[in-house]
C-alpha cells in the first residue's frame, strides 16, 4: 500500500484524519444498517433470548478477529505496535471501568458508539447523552476527574511497561486468533439463521468488524510511511469523542485519526438512515428517562477512560489484537450490563431492543 503520494500532497496529519474519516464512514453505515449494539446483545443474553442482537455482535467481533488476525499474518499489521498494546495496561481499570461502562450503557440505552450512530439519525436523546459522555471523558482524561481515574488505574498495572498479548501469554500459535474468529463467525451465523435474520443485516454487521480492521491497517501503514511518530489505532469512541470535542473548542487544533473518525461515523450513519427512510427526530419520553440516560452517560464517560476503551474500543478493537486488559474490560462490561438489566430493567419491564 503506497500512501506516500497522499502524504506528500496533503501532509501526515491530514492523511491520518482522512483515514479516520474513511474508517468512520464505513463504521457509521454498517452500524446503522445492522443496528449493532452491545447493550442490546447483553440484554438479550441476560434474558436467555440469543436472538439477532447477539448474532450481530458475535458476527462483528468475529469479523474483526478474522480480518485483523489475517492482516497480522500477512504482515499488514503488527499488533505489538498498536497504541493500546505498547503502553502499560491497567487490570484494575479494566475491572472497575468495565463494570461502570456496562451499567452506564444499560441506563443510557446504548453504548457510546451506538449513541453516536443514533444521534446522526435524529435521536436527540442520544445527542444529549453523547455530549455528556464526551465531556465526562475529557474530564477523566485531562480534567477534574483525571486524578481519580489515575488513582484507580494504578491499583493494579501490567508489568514491563506494556500491555499483555493474550495469544503470547498462553503460548498458542499465531493462527489461533484467526481460528477463534472463524469459529465465532460460524456460531454467529447459526444464531442469525435461527432468528430468521436477513442476509443484508448480516453483511452490514460484518462491515462493522471490517471497519475496525481497516482502521488498524491504515494507521499502521501510515506509521511506516510518516516521518513523525503516528499512533497505530482504530475505531474507539472514548478518546476520539473527547478529542473531537476539544478540536472545535481550542485554538490551533491538531488533525489526527480520532478527529476524522467521529465525523465519519456521523456522516455514514446519517447518509444510511436518510436513504433508508429511517431518519427522524426523537426526544426523551419523560424526565425520569432523561435523568437515567444522563447518569448512564456519565458512568460510560468515566468508565471508558478508566477501562482503556469503550464497547467498541476495548470490546472489539482491542479484543481483535488480543489486548489482555481489553478482553477483561469487555467481560466486565457484559457483567455490569447483565446485572443492571436484571436489577433495573427486568423489574420495570423495559424493552430489550436498543433505540
Amino acid at each position: 500500500m503506497d500512501i506516500v503520494p497522499l502524504i506528500d500532497r496533503i501532509g501526515e496529519q491530514p492523511t491520518a484524519a482522512v483515514f479516520g474519516l474513511i474508517t468512520g464512514i464505513v463504521f457509521g453505515v454498517s452500524a446503522q444498517r445492522s443496528r449493532f449494539c452491545l447493550r442490546a446483545a447483553t440484554v438479550e443474553f441476560a434474558r436467555r433470548m440469543m436472538d439477532s442482537s447477539v448474532a450481530i455482535w458475535l458476527l462483528t467481533f468475529s469479523t474483526a478477529l478474522v480480518w485483523v488476525q489475517s492482516a497480522s499474518l500477512l504482515g499488514l499489521l503488527r499488533p505489538e505496535d498498536a497504541r493500546m498494546m505498547a503502553v502499560t495496561g491497567s487490570w484494575s481499570g479494566a475491572v472497575i471501568g468495565g463494570l461502570m461502562f456496562g451499567v452506564g450503557m444499560v441506563l443510557a440505552r446504548g453504548c457510546s458508539g451506538r449513541l453516536l450512530v443514533l444521534a446522526a439519525t435524529g435521536n436527540l436523546r442520544s445527542v444529549v447523552s453523547g455530549l455528556i459522555f464526551a465531556v465526562v471523558a475529557q474530564m477523566s482524561l485531562h480534567g477534574w476527574l483525571s486524578p481519580t481515574r489515575d488513582y484507580l488505574a494504578r491499583l493494579w498495572m501490567t508489568e514491563g511497561g506494556v500491555n499483555v498479548n493474550l495469544l503470547t501469554a498462553i503460548g498458542v500459535p499465531e493462527w489461533s486468533g484467526l481460528a477463534l474468529g472463524l469459529i465465532t463467525a460460524i456460531l454467529a451465523i447459526y444464531i442469525a439463521r435461527r432468528s430468521g435474520m436477513g442476509y443484508k443485516r448480516l453483511v452490514f454487521g460484518s462491515g462493522v468488524g471490517f471497519a475496525v480492521a481497516l482502521g488498524w491497517v491504515l494507521t499502521y501503514q501510515l506509521s511506516l510511511a510518516a516521518f513523525e511518530p503516528v499512533s497505530v489505532t482504530s475505531a474507539t469512541f472514548s478518546g476520539p469523542s473527547a478529542n473531537t470535542l476539544m478540536f472545535f473548542l481550542i485554538p490551533d487544533p491538531v488533525l489526527e485519526f480520532d478527529v476524522g473518525l467521529v465525523p465519519g461515523v456521523v456522516i455514514g450513519a446519517f447518509a444510511a438512515s436518510w436513504f433508508a427512510g429511517d431518519f427522524k427526530f426523537q426526544g426523551f419520553d419523560n424526565e425520569a428517562i432523561m435523568r437515567r440516560s444522563m447518569f448512564g452517560a456519565v458512568l460510560m464517560g468515566f468508565g471508558a477512560m478508566l477501562a482503556g476503551g469503550c464497547a467498541i474500543g476495548a470490546g472489539v478493537t482491542g479484543g481483535s489484537i488480543f489486548v489482555g486488559t481489553a478482553w477483561l474490560a469487555l467481560l466486565c462490561m457484559w457483567i455490569g450490563a447483565i446485572v443492571t438489566d436484571a436489577l433495573v430493567d427486568q423489574r420495570g419491564a423495559v424493552g430489550v431492543a436498543a433505540e
